[in-house]
């Protein structure tokens, strides 16, 4: 069974550079919405991979964006996260635009 430790940290955002105050719950930068590939179960920390995790999907519940889905750069695994209400909206946009242009390339 999965067990989330909660682990408050601040963190410099690896992608944009902001300086991101974490609650416990923060696991992504709410400006680019980038995170990094740190755990194996929410808040543990034990990854190895230790990647950078690019936000390139968004899943929505009803209209409104529930979960950033994420790539690793590094090892290619897909992760979602929860959405935040500290999150960037343009990101967000952004995230969507990106995967509508990629397929309408296919």
């Amino acid at each position: 069974m999965r067990k989330f430790t909660r682990t408050k940290e601040d963190f410099v955002c690896i992608n944009c550079s902001r300086l991101v105050f974490g609650n416990g719950y923060t696991n992504h930068c709410p400006n680019c919405l980038y995170s990094l590939h740190i755990d194996k179960y929410p808040g543990d920390r034990q990854e190895l991979c230790r990647g950078i995790m690019v936000p390139v999907d968004i899943i929505f519940k009803g209209t409104n964006p529930h979960y950033i889905v994420y790539e690793c750069k590094s090892c290619k695994i897909l992760k979602k996260n929860i959405t935040s209400t500290l999150d960037s909206t343009q990101a967000i946009l952004k995230i969507i635009e990106n995967r509508v242009k990629k397929e309408m390339m296919k």
